[in-house]
């Protein structure tokens, strides 16, 4: 069997141990440690020395252990068995981390159950190169950054987990707004996770949350943000629900006039129960009145032809572009945004003055008038295009996710 003459080691930085794979060397032996490295010399099991950067030459005179380990004649080449294990002490800052499963928990502002994922990265140093070896290596041939990856996964589960919830819980802010205090979750985990990694020679280095989100497919989520976006659109009008109720039936009563004093007396009840105030149905009384007389029971016909500002681009009939849907059709008002011309699904451009149409939502289809808009103002649904591995943000339409190399349909 061939005796070894010299012992080195080029690994990449993801290699945090390595075993040369002989262990038949001899007195001079030239073990070659670059910096950053460190060498532990085991016999019998046992680690005989540690050897910091530099060349060291097997013998008596630099590694005297030696002299009880041979039992040979000493003056020649004397073989024996031993192991040489090269630690690699550099900063290892890219180390992903993320939640395989959505993690469920209330949501303490509006108190409904929402999956979360996150994700993120840490870095670490091994700083105990023996404590490391014995406690985590142990007779594993290598030892790299996946091995990190998956022996701390459940620790680093449970102090997201944790930390997430006393958060949202401690701060009384909902699970959709946690990303304004991911600086804060980061620091906070990193001083829980630190006492573990150290008690195997391990310095963590940073602990980044750099990503907590809801799967946009969830029913739960997709109630909850139509009912906000519901909300941002009153607040921007400046009317609550109970006026758009009251709202709506005056919208009715005008699209029907022969019939529009008891609608109008349904809206006053409606508005008296929810304490709009006397002076209110008052008001729309008078309406009422007022809406008789000048509209004393035409033909549809007429009262179509005196409301009608556009025409239907399915079925052909005219109608209000206050309607969100066609009254003889049910289509839905696909306006033009230079001339509110009804423009048919799928086409490309306006007919009338060759505008581009709006984009349409994948979900509910309705109209997306902006082009930096990221959500759907009529359900909520998400318009970013994410990565399905990684949840990344996807610009254009690429065949593989930048972030991580996945192949995207």
């Amino acid at each position: 069997m061939a005796i070894i003459d010299v012992v080195k080691y080029n690994g990449g930085p993801d290699v945090f141990a390595w075993k040369f794979p002989s262990e038949q060397l001899s007195t001079w032996t030239q073990l070659i440690v670059n910096e950053s490295q460190e060498v532990l010399f085991l016999k019998g099991g046992r680690v005989a020395d540690v050897l910091g950067p530099g060349r060291h030459v097997l013998d008596t005179a630099n590694i005297p252990i030696l002299s009880r380990l041979i039992n040979i004649p000493f003056g020649g080449r004397s073989p024996f068995t031993a192991e040489v294990w090269y630690i690699n002490k550099v900063h290892s800052a890219n180390i992903k981390w993320g939640t395989p499963t959505p993690i469920q928990l209330q949501d303490p502002k509006y108190k409904v159950f929402l999956p979360l994922r996150s994700f993120g990265q840490f870095g670490i140093q091994v700083v105990e190169a023996q404590r490391f070896l014995i406690k985590l290596v142990g007779t594993l041939p290598m030892f790299d950054k996946h091995n990190v990856e998956m022996f701390f996964r459940g620790l680093y589960l449970t102090k997201v987990k944790d930390a997430i919830a006393s958060y949202l819980v401690k701060k009384g802010i909902s699970a959709l707004e946690i990303n304004a205090y991911l600086l804060e979750l980061s620091q906070h985990l990193q001083g829980a996770m630190e006492p573990v990694f150290a008690e195997y020679g391990i310095r963590l280095l940073r602990f980044n949350v750099n990503n907590i989100n809801v799967p946009e497919d969830d029913p739960g989520v997709q109630k909850l943000k139509a009912a906000l976006a519901k909300r941002a659109e009153m607040d921007i009008v400046g009317f609550s629900y109970q006026e758009e109720r009251s709202f709506d039936t005056l919208k009715g009563a005008a699209t029907n006039p022969g019939n529009a004093q008891p609608f109008l007396g349904a809206g006053l009840g409606m508005a008296m129960g929810v304490g709009l105030g006397n002076q209110m149905g008052n008001q729309m009384n008078q309406m009422a009145q007022n809406l008789n007389a000048m509209n004393p029971q035409p033909p549809q016909t007429q009262v179509q032809q005196q409301a009608n500002d556009t025409t239907c681009a399915g079925c052909g009939i005219k109608f209000s572009t206050n309607y969100q849907f066609c009254p003889g059709c049910s289509k839905q008002y696909n306006p033009c945004r230079n001339c509110n011309t009804d423009i048919a699904q799928g086409a490309q451009n306006c007919p009338k003055c060759n505008t581009s149409a709006p984009k349409g939502c994948p979900k509910c289809d309705a109209p997306i008038e902006s082009d930096r808009a990221r959500f759907c103002a009529q359900c909520g649904e998400s318009l970013v295009k994410r990565c399905s591995e990684c949840d990344a943000q996807l610009d254009g339409n690429p065949s593989f996710c930048l972030e991580c190399g996945h192949r995207l349909q």
